[in-house]
């Protein structure tokens, strides 16, 4: 194991480019695709990406605020003490790894958005507290536990089709969660990969030799005004607006009174928005004074950069993938080789090759919705089995797609060609996992 895992993160980290880069080299792929599977010419295929480009300009400022809100979050005394007290439980590397991964998968779970930031955060209180850990495994593994999204409570493509109103309910009606996020099958998966996923990361630990660590003092990031004193004296009334605890308390009154009303009108119903009003009004809270939350929105906006400027060319290549019909296409060609038997299976892998160059749920459900359902009718199998197919392949080779991965890189200041290698075995073990399932069950 230890001689794999030391070869891929050679590979990863002598071949795989900047994320920035690796988007470039894909839109030229997915462009070059385009010409040769489908009616689309030069001229057309610039079209696709142009029109796209700015598609995903909401989505790309919720994924800022996640970054920026979550790490505010995390850098208030009360939130770090917090993450803190939970790292102190953790011993050994061994034990870190594992205690990491399984907060991740647990919090991803229950939101995509709350398990990316808190499983990166609580890495990398991890990395402070315990001796001789691999940097690179906690953050792979912090990221490792958000191949559960999809089969959870914010699983976008279940959560559509268990919606009045959706764009497939003529073909297929509303599916309840019961057959889809609490089917047998998707515990089956999200219990397999619960207990398979810890103990792959533990055994993953590099030699004493090839383990790299980090300085705690690197990773802490806490304001500097955290310390300081407020000065009493010559205070001009802007600094006393500045330093009011009084306006900290009374807005996140406000913003958590909000959520109060929301959870008794939803229920527990968590999705990107919430998440982020969350975590801006906590950090808000927990920082006390404006002065001191807006030094700690100043460091965290700092590393949002790569998903300021990756996000519109990955729209870009939605925007070819999806109006050229090269996505249809390479779902079709899965459809053609399977059977009654093997169908959910194909669906499966034909999903996580289109997630590759259309990271988006939604998205890449609106492409092959049309095209699997209807076989799946045809084939006369599970409709709910064939959403999630979509779902998990949409999930699983996020291990290998820089999108997902920004945030947490961001948070922890790693490359992705630092993680890349852990998380090509995720991918190959959890695929094996996964797979099993859609045949077997």
């Amino acid at each position: 194991m230890k001689g794999v895992i030391s070869f891929f993160n050679r590979l990863m980290q002598r071949y795989l480019p900047d994320p920035f880069l690796f988007v470039i080299i894909l839109t030229f792929v997915v462009f070059g695709l385009g010409l040769l599977f489908t009616d689309s010419g030069p001229v057309d295929m610039a079209k696709h990406w142009g029109g796209g480009f700015w598609a995903l300009l909401a989505f790309s400022m919720q994924m800022v605020l996640v970054l920026v809100t979550g790490h505010v979050l995390a850098s208030s005394p009360i939130f770090k003490r917090m993450l803190g007290g939970l790292a102190s439980t953790a011993k050994s590397p061994g034990s870190a790894i594992i205690i990491v991964t399984i907060v991740s998968i647990v919090a991803s779970w229950i939101n995509w958005g709350f398990g990316l930031v808190i499983g990166a955060l609580f890495a990398k209180e991890l990395a402070k507290r315990v001796e001789n850990v691999d940097y690179r495994l906690l953050i792979a593994s912090a990221y490792s536990g958000f191949i559960v999204w999809h089969g959870g409570f914010s699983g976008s493509i279940p959560l559509t089709i268990a919606t009045e109103g959706h764009f497939s309910q003529d073909l297929i009606g509303v599916i309840s969660t019961d057959q889809t996020i609490f089917a047998p099958f998707n515990l089956a998966i999200i219990a397999a990969l619960f207990i398979t996923l810890p103990l792959l990361n533990r055994l993953m630990m590099p030699s004493k030799d090839e383990t790299i660590t980090v300085n705690p003092a690197v990773l802490d990031d806490s304001s500097s005004l955290q310390a300081a004193t407020v000065e009493k004296v010559e205070l001009t009334p802007a600094d006393r607006l500045e330093n009011s605890w009084v306006l900290s308390l009374l807005v996140s009154v406000m913003g958590l009174f909000f959520l109060f009303l929301y959870f008794a009108d939803n229920g527990f119903k968590l999705n990107l928005d919430i998440v982020n009003f969350l975590f801006l009004f906590l950090g808000i809270l927990f920082h006390w004074r404006p002065k001191f939350f807006l030094e700690a929105v100043m460091n965290a906006v700092k590393g949002a950069s790569g998903i300021i400027i990756q996000f519109p060319f990955y729209a870009g290549i939605m925007g070819m993938m999806v109006t050229s019909g090269l996505a249809g296409v390479m779902s079709e060609a899965f459809v053609s080789i399977s059977n009654e038997h093997t169908f959910h299976f194909f669906t499966f892998l034909s999903a996580g090759i289109v997630n590759v160059f259309v990271p988006s749920g939604g998205g890449q459900w609106s492409v092959q919705a049309p095209i699997m359902l209807k076989a799946a009718q045809s084939l006369d199998v599970s409709v709910a089995k064939t959403a999630m197919a979509v779902a998990w392949g949409d999930a699983w080779t996020n291990m290998i797609q820089p999108f997902w991965a920004l945030p947490a890189l961001a948070i922890a200041g790693l490359k992705a060609k630092d993680i890349m290698g852990f998380c090509v075995i995720v991918l190959f073990i959890s695929g094996v996992i996964i797979s099993l399932a859609f045949l077997l069950l």
